[in-house]
């Protein structure tokens, strides 16, 4: 157990409708201290205020596994004129100190209306926060193989302030920008893993940009493409934003069925559906065995699709491609490290006359996005060869043939050669590993085939239509309120919703 200096908060559940109860969680040195919820776009909207009494729970040491048990400190009804939205709960405490503590929700809209047009559904990317949260100690890049949502966010996922370094992109010269990241989270006392996965990183950004342009978007969390029943129905666009690494077989199937029937998917994310996850007790905890398959009970046996290993494993046989039309595996990262450190951050343009450019006065072989670093950190990509100056899938990987690439920029996956944390000289590169799990080998000519990849914006029809970004960083270009990738976006939303 762990004695508390400063106190924790997070809501539960996670998702709810009006007239749902959420449950806020608190813990600490003994306080009173305030609480206030605010919806979070544009604007910061408070819906509600109220005292807690902060008392001293001891952390378990599986907090991270297990959950954060402790009485609720207050029951907040969620009411009809809540919008859909994320909502950001602070508590506020005065122990001798000023302390603030923050979680979120969110508040899902209610089913389609049949007479209404249908908004699109932003699904948060809370699987991938959840898989890097190290709050109570380990997270899946820690050894740790099932990590709990029942428990609060680290310092970092929820609120950060803007600032050099406050991006893992290296948007200025490699090695400064290296150091400025790593100080910005040690001086701000910020999980490590911060950079990496949160609400600030991506999905605000495009929130902000999307209710400034008038855009009215319903909200869901990863977990409910599992766990609530005809989440899509009705629907015509869902939206994937930033970095949306991990996925359930249920999930797949969710979206993947969507489409099929018609529906759209717009993806402005990266390393999309990289992993695959299993959500177990009611949906509180998330399984991830990752490099550690093995150990996962569902190896070897009749279960084994539903192995915790990448989705382009040979022994699932499900790439992310046949979803998303890319993979990482077939990509990697740009502006990180050594990986293309100084590489151009925007796509070159290959297919200009293609409606996502309409307005964009792009042509052949522009380069766009470079000033915000639109393209960057995490990248997805597809095999592809170049047919009179045109790239094309071979499909080999599983991308769909009909699969249309517009736009290139290269990309590198972790090697011996790259990594930035060096590779132990018994262990596996990333590079050898995605090799060994996609084509069962890691024979150096094998492994030579994933050395070089790139981030690969495209589109493909399997039903309805399917757009995906390929990188995770495509938000920061509405930051940055570049205009081709404000243009390209507005063009996604109009006409596919």
């Amino acid at each position: 157990m762990t004695t508390l200096t400063e106190p924790w908060v997070y809501a539960w559940p996670q998702s709810v409708v009006a007239g749902q109860t959420v449950a806020l969680r608190a813990a600490g040195p003994p306080a009173e201290g305030e609480v206030q919820i605010h919806r979070v776009g544009l604007h910061r909207e408070l819906v509600w205020s109220g005292s807690v009494t902060v008392e001293p729970h001891e952390l378990p040491e599986d907090a991270w596994s297990h959950g954060c048990p402790c009485p609720d400190s207050a029951m907040v009804e969620v009411a009809p004129t809540w919008r859909s939205g994320y909502y950001e709960v602070s508590l506020t405490t005065q122990a001798g100190f000023r302390h603030e503590a923050v979680a979120y929700f969110v508040v899902r809209a209610p089913e389609v209306s049949r007479t209404d047009p249908p908004r699109p559904l932003l699904v948060l990317t809370t699987n991938t926060w959840n898989a890097y949260n190290d709050f109570g100690g380990r997270n899946l890049y820690s050894r740790g193989t099932r990590v709990s949502f029942a428990r609060p966010m680290a310092p970092g996922y929820l609120r950060k302030p803007d600032g050099p370094g406050s991006r893992v992109a290296v948007v200025d010269a490699p090695d400064h920008g290296m150091r400025a990241y790593r100080t910005y989270l040690r001086d701000h006392r910020f999980s490590r893993w911060a950079g990496s996965a949160g609400w600030p990183n991506a999905e605000l950004g495009f929130v902000r940009w999307a209710e400034e342009r008038g855009y009215e978007i319903d909200y869901a969390i990863n977990a409910d493409l599992e766990v609530v029943p005809g989440l899509l129905e009705g629907r015509r666009l869902y939206l994937s934003v930033g970095h949306d690494e991990y996925w359930s077989w249920e999930m797949r199937d969710a979206v993947e069925s969507f489409v099929a029937g018609g529906g759209n998917a717009v993806f402005l994310s990266g390393n999309t559906s990289f992993w695959q996850v299993r959500l177990e007790d009611d949906g509180a905890t998330m399984i991830g065995y990752k490099d550690q398959f093995k150990k996962d009970p569902v190896f070897g046996t009749d279960r084994q699709h539903l192995l915790t290993s990448m989705w382009s494993d040979h022994l699932i046989e499900r790439p992310e491609n046949h979803m998303t039309g890319v993979t990482f595996s077939r990509g990697g990262y740009h502006r990180i490290g050594k990986a293309v450190a100084v590489g151009a951050g925007g796509y070159t343009v290959y297919r200009p006359e293609h409606w996502v450019f309409e307005g964009t006065d792009a042509v052949y072989g522009d380069v766009i996005g470079t000033g915000a670093v639109t393209v960057g950190y995490e990248c997805d990509g597809c095999e592809f060869t170049m047919r009179d100056g045109l790239p094309y899938p071979t499909g080999s990987d599983g991308t769909p043939a009909d699969f249309e690439i517009l736009g290139l920029v290269p990309a590198r996956l972790f090697g011996r050669d790259n990594d930035p944390s060096g590779v132990p000289e018994r262990a596996r590169s990333e590079c050898e590993f995605i090799a060994w799990r996609v084509l069962g080998s890691e024979t150096p000519a094998d492994v030579a085939r994933f050395e070089h990849g790139h981030a690969v914006m495209g589109m493909h029809h399997p039903g309805g239509t399917v757009f995906t970004a390929g990188t995770t960083e495509w938000a920061w270009g509405l930051v940055h309120r570049v205009p081709t990738i404000e243009r390209i976006t507005s063009n996604l939303i109009d006409r596919l919703s």
